[in-house]
Order: structure tokens, then C-alpha cells, then sequence
């Protein structure tokens, strides 16, 4: 049995159907692991020996980003995940982080780095003539390394408890790990037709859809998320099994529903965070089973829904998962609810989850061993969620720890959104928070108190925002809370608990300005 990516593509080369089927271009796996062979030996041939072999790869979902991913398997170097929301600065920071000696991107995404200090990272256009001709020209592929199971396959970032991301060390083990009981639980087969519109710098498109196709040797629909054009490319290329994180569901339900929705060839859908009233709308209008976990970027923390999985639980968890208080470190108690079903003794029964077992399979951040030794303190994994466990064992989800928020299926946090808004000349205090989203995971909202200087208003608020080049379109806040003042202690620090406990709300004298999902205008509201 494969124990790393590279084992498992070479499992695929005898393989005669299709690997990649796009509006571009169709691959076999043959054609497809050629294709990544060429590109690693580019690669390798432009490289460094002497520095760490990362390679950046800031694409979209489209087959160069597939085979680029391939390349480094096939290649025995680490690729790193480029998250392309990102922008200005932080994007700089994330490339310099991961060490990328080559970043592979392409038209689309090249001017996301005009103007940039990348120091002597090396940019190729994989989109130009330039880069076509060295391909063409690449010699026989001789990789750096044979990966071992343990060894990185990709860096995939997330957030960190500064606020930067930070890069995750994502094992090669965990492709061949994640992808069989998938392929058992929805009996995939090298019939079936992947449709990957998650972006595959993240873990879920990692270890919810990829690892699906490579350990079976279906084909993949590599695509931008669109709910608009969702069921029109289900139909179209014949989609039998799907991932998501966060809201997509959300999206896509929210499309005017027909009366031939169901007439479809999907069959599955599997990811996380989406309610329990999405999934049971989404299953019956597309006529397909939903299947939504929890797990860590890490898989070091793993919570399954199950047959009788109440409203409102994510499942119950591997063994070893636990609800612990971080301060006194021990197991807290088992929640209590009234006749209400409302819990009665948070206090107690609040905590945050954890792996008492240990890392799982997580092997660190990359070149960040205090925030490793944070995450793995007392010979436990600690996720940064907070949750809490009902007498039968069931766990619930309560939020994030500290300042996290869970936006569309993203970590942000607070701070680098907050001095983002406070260059505003208009803006004075300000408190960014996370607010529950009408569908789930957290919304991002904005408490501010006005300087005076010139009048803030909701226009102005939008285009400073939209001029913003390193604010991320997910930090964008969904909610704006303009007040003369801010609850805070007696040292002027803003008391966010009280913010989030009022929620989406503003007093009397203030006023509450509302964005719709993915917009760019604010309404007053009353």
C-alpha cells in the first residue's frame, strides 16, 4: 500500500482514463503524470541545491495547478501552497515564510506581485511562451529526493496565533491515509468524475478531494467555485462526488431553485462546516448524500458525523478527542442542557478540543517550532476551537480561541484587519470581532468610534476598503457598528467579549451598516 504521494501516482500510471478533464484540454493519467515529470524537471533544472527545494505555486484551480502539484511528488521537492486571497505585503510575507526559491504562477495571478520584494525568488509565468519552451526543452527527470511518509508533501497555510499565517508541514502519508475511507464510504470508483472547486491551497480540496482521485483514479474537474454555474458543470461533465468547506452549500441553495434540480448525476458531497439545515436542503434538492466533519488542517483532531448525530453536533471524535480546559488542563465536564435543550453550565462544560493522544498527524509548522510546541503543549494536540461533549458523547462546536475568526471556511484573525481599517483617517477605535454568519462559521464585524475629522460614512468605508491591495476580500466586514464609544477596561483596552455577546446589533444612538455576502456596498439599517 502507498504510504506517500509519489507511490500513489505511480499506482496511477497504468492507468488508461482520464485524470484531468477541463474546458481546456483532457488528461489521461499517463498524460497527466508525463506532463508533471516535464514540469519537475524545469523546475529542478532552475533550481538551487544548496537552499530548501520549495517550490511556490500561486495559481488558481486549473491543470496547471494539478500538475504542478504532481511535479513535486514525482520531483521529491516540497511545494508550497500560495493562498492567492492574499495580498500586498502579506502575500511577500508568505512566499519569504515558506522559503519558495521558484514560484510558479501564471497571467491571471502575476500582477498580485507588481511591486513586491520577493528577494531572489525566481518568478516563472506559466501561462507564457517562455515557459512553454522550457518545458518543451526539460531534460530526463533525475528528482531530488524519495520522498518518505513523513516527509512534507505540500506547505498549506493557515493562520497563526500572531495573526500571520503560517505554514503547515502537510505529510505525504496523509494523502494515502484520508483518500480510502472516502472511496469506501462513497464507493468511488475510476468511473467517478471529482469535482475539485475548493482552492487547492487549502487542506479540504488536499485531503477531501484530491486525495479521492489519486487514490482511485477518477478523473478531476479542477474549477473555479461558482454556485451560479455549479449544476450546469455537474451536468456537464457528468460530476459524481464533490468537496466543500465553509458556505458553499449556502451559496449554492440560495440560486433559485427548479423543479429538475434533482436531475443530476451527483451522488456525494463530503466537507465541513456546513449547517444542518444546508445539508439536509442540499441532499434533497440534488437528490445526492451529504456527509459534513470536522477535522484539523493536521488531521490531528478527527470528528465524524454518525447515523442519530443530533442538530447541531459535528459528530463524535477519533479516540483520544477531548474537551479540555487549556488553563488548568483537564477534562471538562460534560454539558448540561435545560428543557430548552440550552446549555446550562458552559462554564464548565466549555473547552477547548483537543488530541490527548498527541500530534496525530501533524508534523509541525515549517520552521516555527514555538508555535508547534504551543500546539502540542502537555503531550496534546490543542485545535484553537472550543467546543463541548453532552453526556452521550456528542460534541458541539462554541467558537475559537482568542481572537480567531472561521470566515468561509478560512482562519482570520483580528489584528491585521484592524490596523488595516485604522488607516482610515476617519476611523479612531476600532474592535474587529466575529459575529455567527446567517449560515455558518463566524461573520466579521467591525466596532468603530469615528475621529470626526471628516464624516464616516458608508460610501466612503467601501472605497477605502476597496482600495485596501493587501486586505483580503474575505476580511471585508459584513457588519460595521458606528458608536462614539466603546465599551473597554480601565487600562483604554476595548472589552470584545461585550461586543460579541450584543452581536449584530448597535444601541440607539449608533448606527449599524450591513454588507451582503460577497458585495461591496454598505446599507444603513435601523
Amino acid at each position: 500500500m502507498a504510504s506517500t504521494v509519489t507511490e500513489l501516482l505511480a499506482e496511477r500510471a497504468g492507468d488508461t482514463g482520464p485524470a484531468i478533464i477541463h474546458d481546456t484540454g483532457t488528461w489521461t493519467w499517463p498524460e497527466y503524470l508525463a506532463d508533471a515529470r516535464k514540469v519537475a524537471a524545469t523546475v529542478l533544472e532552475a533550481a538551487d541545491d544548496s537552499r530548501p527545494m520549495h517550490i511556490g505555486v500561486l495559481l488558481g484551480n486549473t491543470p496547471t495547478m494539478l500538475i504542478a502539484m504532481a511535479a513535486g511528488a514525482l520531483g521529491g521537492y516540497i511545494t508550497a501552497g500560495i493562498n492567492n486571497t492574499r495580498r500586498g505585503e502579506g502575500l511577500a510575507r508568505d512566499i519569504k515564510r515558506a522559503d519558495c526559491q521558484i514560484l510558479l504562477t501564471d497571467a491571471e495571478h502575476k500582477p498580485l506581485l507588481d511591486g513586491l520584494d520577493l528577494g531572489d525568488c525566481q518568478v516563472f509565468d506559466t501561462s507564457s511562451d517562455e515557459w512553454a519552451q522550457r518545458v518543451a526543452k526539460a531534460p530526463e527527470l533525475v528528482p531530488h529526493s524519495t520522498p518518505e511518509a513523513t516527509d512534507p508533501f505540500m506547505l498549506i497555510f493557515t493562520s497563526g496565533t500572531s495573526g500571520d499565517p503560517k505554514p503547515v508541514q502537510l505529510a505525504h502519508m496523509l494523502i494515502p491515509f484520508a483518500g480510502p475511507p472516502l472511496l469506501d464510504k462513497f464507493q468511488i470508483t475510476p468511473d467517478d468524475i471529482c469535482y475539485l472547486s475548493m482552492p487547492l491551497f487549502h487542506s479540504n480540496a488536499l485531503l477531501a478531494g484530491y486525495c479521492v482521485a489519486a487514490c482511485s483514479g477518477a478523473a478531476m474537474i479542477p474549477a473555479k467555485f461558482s454556485a451560479s454555474t455549479f449544476l450546469d458543470d455537474v451536468r456537464k461533465f457528468g460530476v459524481t462526488y464533490m468537496n466543500y468547506v465553509g458556505k458553499p452549500l449556502a451559496y449554492i441553495l440560495a440560486t433559485p431553485e427548479k423543479p429538475d434540480d434533482a436531475d443530476n448525476t451527483l451522488r456525494a458531497a463530503f466537507g465541513n462546516e456546513a449547517s444542518d439545515r444546508d445539508i439536509d436542503d442540499f441532499a434533497r434538492r440534488f437528490d445526492c448524500m451529504v456527509w459534513d466533519g470536522y477535522g484539523s488542517s493536521e488531521l490531528a483532531v478527527i470528528i465524524t458525523r454518525e447515523p442519530g448525530t443530533p442538530k447541531g453536533s459535528i459528530g463524535k471524535g477519533f479516540p483520544g478527542v477531548a474537551i479540555y480546559n487549556p488553563d488548568t488542563t483537564t477534562e471538562c465536564a460534560v454539558a448540561e442542557f435545560d428543557e430548552n435543550g440550552a446549555l446550562t453550565n458552559a462554564d464548565e462544560a466549555i473547552g477547548e478540543i483537543v488530541n490527548t493522544s498527541g500530534a496525530g498527524m501533524f508534523t509541525g509548522y515549517y520552521n516555527d517550532e514555538a508555535t508547534t510546541a504551543e500546539r502540542l503543549r502537555d503531550g496534546m494536540y490543542w485545535s484553537g476551537d472550543l467546543g463541548y461533549r453532552d453526556a452521550d458523547g456528542w460534541i458541539y462546536l462554541a467558537g475559537r480561541t482568542g481572537d480567531w475568526l472561521r470566515v468561509d471556511g478560512e482562519n482570520l484573525t483580528a489584528g491585521p484587519i484592524e490596523r488595516i481599517l485604522q488607516r482610515m483617517p476617519q476611523v479612531g477605535q476600532v474592535a474587529v470581532y466575529g459575529v455567527p454568519d446567517e449560515n455558518v462559521g463566524d461573520a466579521v464585524m467591525a466596532a468603530i468610534v469615528p475621529t470626526g475629522d471628516e464624516k464616516l460614512t458608508p460610501e466612503a468605508f467601501a472605497a477605502f476598503l476597496a482600495e485596501q491591495s493587501d486586505l483580503s476580500p474575505k476580511a471585508w466586514p459584513r457588519y460595521v457598528r458606528v458608536s462614539s464609544q466603546l465599551p473597554s477596561t480601565a487600562t483604554n483596552k476595548i472589552l470584545k467579549r461585550e461586543l460579541k455577546q450584543q452581536g449584530a446589533t448597535a444601541h440607539d444612538s449608533e448606527h449599524l451598516w450591513v454588507r451582503e455576502a460577497r458585495g461591496k456596498t454598505y446599507s444603513p439599517t435601523d
